[in-house]
């Protein structure tokens, strides 16, 4: 007998046990002598089916443990190894890689033909594909709106297509006339706006490579260079640099103006419900730390702050239920600014032409005993979508009278 038939057994005998005990009651409510030996034979039943049903669980719980692996299966191919992987050809080598860094450790004096194979067409050499593919990792942890924006590779002008008007519906009677809307539309290129770097290096620090020099200048390349994309995401003008975000002509539409100095909860509200719906999905907000602490302040008609901490660790804060990222390049709450961006920011598109360079310069700084070294990249970024994000911003001052 399985436990299952054994449970429904001891149940129907429990059931069985309590109507004879209602039913065999005398006017005293108590049973006979040989009522109650009849009940008391029912109870020992009950008890010797539950002793049972716990012999039987404690043996399929042991024949669970018994049946389980002794050891973890092999899932790997027998004798594999990196070894056996796929050989990485040019930039990806490892000879390259090798190359790169001897010529690094050297003021390039020795530089390895295998660097041919990436010499950039503006001077220099072409970063090996593993450093460029750290060095991207740098600025992805650098750069928020690298992370939020929608990211293109592009080997020229890159041109976006954006439906500027849409055709409308309308009513027309039995056998009238149609009536043709125009759908109009417009494009948006991205270009190429040249950013670098260049750090000077000790002839010390070149032939004493102890703690890593690649790790070194690749670290602080992407923080510079990350830190440059960052601001003009946000702020560039769109001359010789990046169309900003928060560009008067071309950026986000500012949707909500404080009434004060400061920000209301109800202004917030309002910045969230004037985006349109379909972009609210996938919205955020992004402002300064500053203007941070003042929403973190907020508070509802009881008190309650309107904050909503993340309790689950990588996960951002929420306000109203949406995620929030700061940037040290969002403006701060100043009269006539934009203090919060609420949208969705992947509508904002950056564009990498082609692959990152780096160069040594080994005479200019000769004579102090250092060498200096640049990287260089090609990048441009734009709103393509001013609708997609909009902005509260605080209201101006006004000049005394």
């Amino acid at each position: 007998m399985t436990i299952l038939e054994l449970r429904e057994k001891r149940a129907k005998a429990w059931e069985a046990a309590k109507a004879f005990l209602d039913s065999h009651r005398n006017e005293k409510g108590v049973l006979s002598a040989e009522d109650d030996a009849a009940y008391t034979r029912m109870e020992q039943d009950i008890t010797d089916l539950g002793k049972e049903i716990a012999r039987l669980e404690r043996q399929e719980a042991l024949d669970a443990e018994l049946s389980k692996p002794t050891a973890a299966p092999l899932t790997g191919k027998p004798l594999g190894g990196a070894d056996q992987d796929e050989p990485k050809t040019g930039r990806a080598s490892k000879a390259y890689k090798e190359a790169m860094l001897t010529a690094l450790r050297t003021n390039f004096r020795q530089v390895s033909n295998v660097l041919q194979e990436g010499i950039d067409s503006g001077g220099g050499y072409l970063v090996p594909e593993e450093y460029d593919s750290r060095l991207i990792d740098g600025l992805t942890e650098e750069n928020i709106m690298r992370r939020l924006g929608h990211r293109i590779t592009t080997s020229g002008e890159h041109k976006i297509n954006i439906a500027a008007t849409k055709p409308a519906a309308a009513w027309i009677d039995e056998g009238g006339a149609l009536t043709f809307g125009d759908a109009t539309f417009a494009q948006i290129s991205l270009d190429a706006h040249k950013l670098h770097v260049a750090v000077k290096v000790t002839e010390e620090l070149l032939y004493d490579n102890a703690f890593g020099l690649e790790n070194y200048i690749i670290a602080q390349f992407a923080k510079a260079l990350g830190n440059a994309e960052e601001d003009a995401f946000l702020n560039g003008d769109g001359s010789g640099k990046p169309l900003g975000l928060l560009a008067a002509t071309g950026g986000a539409q500012t949707a909500v103006t404080t009434a004060g100095a400061s920000i209301a909860a109800d202004e917030v509200i309002d910045l969230v419900y004037a985006l349109k719906r379909p972009y609210r999905k996938s919205a955020a907000f992004l402002t300064n730390d500053q203007t941070l602490a003042v929403l973190r302040k907020l508070k509802d008609n009881n008190g309650q702050y309107l904050w909503q901490p993340s309790y689950q660790a990588g996960e951002p804060d929420r306000l109203f239920g949406y995620a929030i990222h700061t940037s040290p390049y969002f403006p701060t709450i100043t009269a006539g600014k934009p203090a919060i961006a609420f949208g969705d920011f992947s509508y904002y598109n950056i564009g990498d032409r082609g692959t990152r360079s780096f160069a040594e310069l080994k005479e200019l700084f000769a004579g102090n005993g250092m060498v200096g070294f640049v990287a260089k990249e090609r990048v441009d970024g734009k709103l393509v979508l001013p609708e997609a994000v909009q902005l509260l911003a605080i209201k101006a001052s006004t000049a005394a009278k």
